[in-house]
């Protein structure tokens, strides 16, 4: 058992349930914890707009600052929507605060950020709007200004569409 007086105050990243970062992080925050949960803007296309939402950059994560004393390690925990610390077999790994600080600089101002791994070749995607909607298929790359393509197999046989890439979806995959 650690002595008290050992427990240093680190930056960990806890695991959400899908679409519960909001949840999560108000709940610690209820609890009196430091939580940041950083979010960018992204255009949104609605039916009948299109508007700018600020949405997680890390979906299904935020990141947590405690010392992992027993009692606060299993508050966190027991937060609705948390799933578990990320860390590995000796337990959670803490972020640098440099890496923390460096994501609350990039996500306090309105200028646009981008992320690279939104989509992979060979995701499973579905298209959600536009003319293809409601078809499923696998992301191959991107194309220029917001455009993707995605193979759909039909009869044995792949077709590429070029689809805006707001339109597409990726499917979850559960591998347990």
């Amino acid at each position: 058992m650690m002595k008290s007086d050992t427990l240093v105050k680190q930056w960990y990243v806890l695991h959400t349930r899908s679409r519960f970062e909001n949840v999560v992080a108000d709940g610690l925050a209820k609890k009196s914890l430091e939580v940041f949960l950083p979010k960018i803007q992204v255009k949104s296309r609605r039916k009948d707009r299109s508007c700018v939402i600020r949405v997680p950059l890390f979906p299904g994560y935020t990141f947590v600052k405690t010392d992992l004393n027993p009692y606060e390690h299993l508050e966190i925990v027991k937060t609705v929507g948390a799933v578990r610390l990320i860390g590995n077999k000796l337990g959670p790994v803490p972020v640098p605060d440099e890496t923390v600080h460096s994501l609350q600089i990039m996500v306090a101002g309105d200028h646009p950020v981008a992320t690279g791994s939104r989509l992979k070749k060979g995701d499973r995607v579905m298209v959600v709007a536009g003319p293809f909607s409601g078809v499923t298929g696998v992301f191959m790359r991107y194309k220029s200004q917001g455009r993707v393509v995605v193979n759909i197999e039909a009869l044995g046989q792949y077709a590429a569409v070029d689809v805006d890439e707001e339109d597409v979806e990726k499917i979850p995959h559960f591998v347990r």
